[in-house]
């Protein structure tokens, strides 16, 4: 037997079935990832000036990652001084390369915190959410739930016990963890991870990150090691640091060898260690049962699979640069660079002396404090030694730096690797007037040899 149907019935109600079977679905899939979590990533670059290229370049890699992994601007939240797209300096004005052979990885980036707001202050605000403590910037926070996964991803110049921002105060190692542990105590995140690159990024969390927390963290290399920056060409060097980039970017280096090696999905240990040579050492903390899930709960469906690729032919011996020397070998190579009689000539000159002064004055001076506070003889072993955790009293390795830029200026990203022997003073019992009193003696002694050195040059 055949039913009439009236047609315009039909296709009422065929409306209706499909309009409501779409709202199921996404009210399922709000479910859905309300039950997993929301992703959040916090992404830093904490450099800036041109020769520093390679740090936002990271960062801005890593935003295309996450983006197209599936993650919403609303929870990717960018930290960088945003000087280097638009530098004089950018042969491709308005771009960003992270990779030889790669395509612009500046556009779409968010500019949540650049300038004088890209500062550790809002980094921690950021983390935990706190909108109140912010001091300009988008105003976005880390506004996670309990069962919300969060990735961290920061990319500079590192000390032991610090990483750099764009101004100062830097991110020191015990603030830090204490935010994590603030944030743990909120019951804001079900598990994070914090991938970190810089010098000594190890001592960033060796013997401060508490296993409970949910959270894992990897770092670039060693509590007591350099890192490497890589894709860099310098004039008059007779072959590149790792695979050269394209022409019109010599003198300055596109990535860091840790960075480029998770975010091009390069077997990523084996690279980094680089056969022991112009390599780190790769470390892991806190709760290292969460390195073995799946990356994807955090990055997105994109996430590097870190496994052997057929493409991995730069995992061992290639040349890459220290980062504590890229601005060096950048001012060389404006140097040289410069025509013979020209202010080009002339200017270049005059900031290459400057830095390398710089340079020769913290090591003098530092030494020489040491010298001072225990002896000839006992004054560089003891601020060579290393161990963890890297102070007792962090109070005083921070009233120590502050005195020692006071007398002696500043440390600069290249200096700070004496943050180590401030340390050890702090740990053998130096009062804060007796750090005065030396570095005040230093510095007065070595500015007196810097106006004899400066007169003698100009006989």
């Amino acid at each position: 037997m055949f039913v009439k149907i009236n047609v315009a019935s039909f296709l009422i109600a065929l409306f209706v079935v499909l309009t409501e079977g779409r709202n199921v679905i996404e009210r399922f899939d709000e479910d859905y990832e309300d039950s997993i979590g929301t992703k959040w990533a916090v992404l830093v670059a904490g450099s800036k000036e041109w020769y520093n290229y390679r740090h936002q370049a990271n960062l801005c890699h890593a935003y295309q990652l996450l983006k197209k992994g599936g993650l919403k601007d609303e929870h990717i939240i960018v930290f960088m001084y945003d000087d280097i797209a638009n530098n004089p300096e950018n042969p491709r004005p308005g771009v960003i390369i992270n990779n030889p052979h790669g395509h612009d990885v500046y556009k779409g980036v968010p500019k949540d915190y650049t300038g004088k707001d890209c500062n550790a202050q809002n980094f921690y605000s950021v983390i935990l959410g706190n909108k109140s403590a912010l001091t300009g910037g988008s105003g976005k926070v880390v506004n996670s739930g309990p069962n919300d996964y969060i990735f961290i991803y920061y990319t500079d110049h590192g000390a032991p016990g610090l990483v750099g921002m764009p101004e100062d105060p830097p991110v020191y190692a015990i603030d830090l963890n204490e935010v994590l542990k603030k944030k743990h105590a909120s019951r804001t995140y079900k598990k994070m991870v914090f991938y970190l690159e810089a010098c000594d990024s190890g001592s960033m969390f060796a013997d401060l990150l508490d296993e409970g927390l949910n959270i894992y963290a990897t770092t670039s290399s060693k509590p007591d090691e350099d890192g490497w920056a890589t894709y860099c060409y310098f004039t008059g060097d007779t072959s590149c640091y790792g695979e050269c980039p394209p022409k019109d970017f010599k003198d300055n280096c596109l990535g860091d060898l840790f960075s480029v090696s998770w975010l091009e999905n390069r077997y990523i240990h084996k690279r980094v260690l680089n056969n022991g040579t112009h390599g780190s050492h790769m470390m892991q903390y806190g709760d290292l049962h969460i390195n073995k899930d799946a990356l994807s709960i955090y990055m997105g469906s994109n996430s590097p699979k870190h496994t052997s690729s057929a493409n991995n032919n730069n995992a061992s011996n290639s040349r890459h640069v220290n980062q504590r020397d890229v601005q060096l070998l950048y001012l060389i190579s404006k140097f040289q660079n410069a025509p013979e009689g020209s202010r080009r000539k002339n200017e270049a000159y005059r900031k290459l002396s400057e830095v390398i002064s710089e340079r020769e004055h913290v090591d003098k001076s530092v030494k020489h404090i040491g010298q001072i506070l225990f002896g000839v003889e006992n004054g560089q072993k003891v601020l060579n030694i290393v161990r963890q955790p890297l102070v007792d009293d962090w109070h005083c390795l921070k009233s120590f730096v502050k005195i020692f830029e006071s007398h002696c200026g500043s440390l600069t990203s290249y200096g700070k690797k004496h943050i180590r022997g401030f340390a050890n003073m702090c740990n053998a019992g130096i009062q804060r007037d007796q750090m005065d009193a030396a570095a005040k003696q230093t510095c007065g002694y070595m500015s007196c040899l810097s106006i004899t050195e400066k007169r003698r040059f100009k006989r």
